[in-house]
């Protein structure tokens, strides 16, 4: 199993990838280091095929401060989560299963037992704190550990949301997706950035989970507050796409127009938070690659003349780019 501590200095968060792969071990032994690997949280009945035949799977785990998030490939198994099991550990998080290839049969509850069909695109929430049974083909999943209380503080009578499944169809889980995507650039992400990126995407799993069972009101400033983080960090990840304009952000949050014009009044206006936010880029830039021009710097960050950006940098910092470049 490697593991990398990615960012941080002595005293900064780390970002902690973690592979492991049962390729490792020899053919008998596969599916017994799997069972090792998830044992500490889950049961894993060995069939005499996965011996003879060996067992593959991969799983590829970040963490980074109290968020974790796993990517997993795995051949044919089974995973259960029994009373006894719960009664003998203390992990008590909701787990937010995505399957990305594949499909998933889960059945959870005791009397009376619930059977879940999950294929992609689709999310299946797990509480932890209750028995399951999870019967798996080839397939991979990712999946996010979020903790007790943040679901709890979301979703109404979280517990309920035990063995249920949502596709990408209200407004908010059709943001789902591109966050996902977002998640596949996690190794190149600082730690700060990588608990953004996953927290995030978790509290949107939550949130369209609560819109299932109604969302109470500290639950809609919370719904808001993922909105606005999503629809900031594909801001961010985009400056320097010539491309990138209210129209462009508003086709990729899947928001109605009005919905998302709203979560920027307060930065006045999505058109103004995209300037700012790329003149902050700019006024970084120069300091960071003081040989590079500046009118190279301004077309990068889509500004179409000089004069349009000198004059909109004057505006935010009340002196030129060269100036500001020589006095920092």
């Amino acid at each position: 199993m490697a593991i990398d501590f990615i960012d941080g200095g002595a005293s900064a968060p780390k970002l902690i990838h973690t592979h492991f792969t049962t390729q490792n071990e020899a053919q008998a032994h596969q599916i017994l280091a799997w069972r090792d690997r998830v044992g500490h949280i889950l049961d894993v009945p060995i069939a005499r095929a996965q011996v003879a035949n060996g067992f593959h799977g991969t799983i590829d785990s970040y963490r980074v401060k109290d968020v974790m998030f796993l990517d997993s490939l795995t051949d044919p198994l089974s995973q259960t989560r029994s009373v006894t099991r719960i009664s003998r550990d203390n992990m008590r998080d909701y787990v937010f299963h995505v399957v990305v290839e594949g499909s998933i049969e889960t059945v959870t509850g005791l009397y009376p037992e619930r059977t879940a069909m999950q294929a992609g695109p689709g999310i299946l929430a797990l509480d932890m704190d209750q028995p399951m049974r999870m019967k798996r083909p080839a397939c991979r999943v990712q999946a996010f550990y979020v903790a007790r209380a943040l679901v709890d503080a979301i979703v109404p009578a979280a517990e309920s949301i035990h063995g249920r499944v949502i596709e990408y169809t209200s407004p908010i889980a059709r943001m789902i997706p591109a966050q996902l995507a977002a998640l596949s650039r996690l190794r190149t992400m600082t730690a700060d950035e990588a608990h953004s990126a996953i927290s995030t995407c978790a509290q949107l799993i939550a949130i369209a989970f609560g819109k299932q069972t109604r969302l109470s009101g500290s639950a809609h400033i919370a719904a808001r507050a993922a909105m606005f983080s999503a629809a900031r960090r594909y801001i961010h990840d985009n400056l320097h796409q010539p491309d990138l304009s209210p129209e462009s952000v508003l086709n990729a949050s899947r928001l109605s127009r009005a919905t998302l014009y709203r979560l920027f009044e307060s930065e006045g206006g999505l058109s103004t938070y995209i300037r700012n936010r790329r003149l902050r880029e700019a006024a970084d830039e120069l300091v960071r690659f003081p040989h590079m021009a500046v009118i190279e710097i301004a077309f990068g960050l889509g500004f179409k003349s000089a004069s349009d950006f000198n004059h909109a940098f004057r505006r935010a910092y009340d002196m030129s780019p060269l100036d500001f470049r020589a006095r920092t």
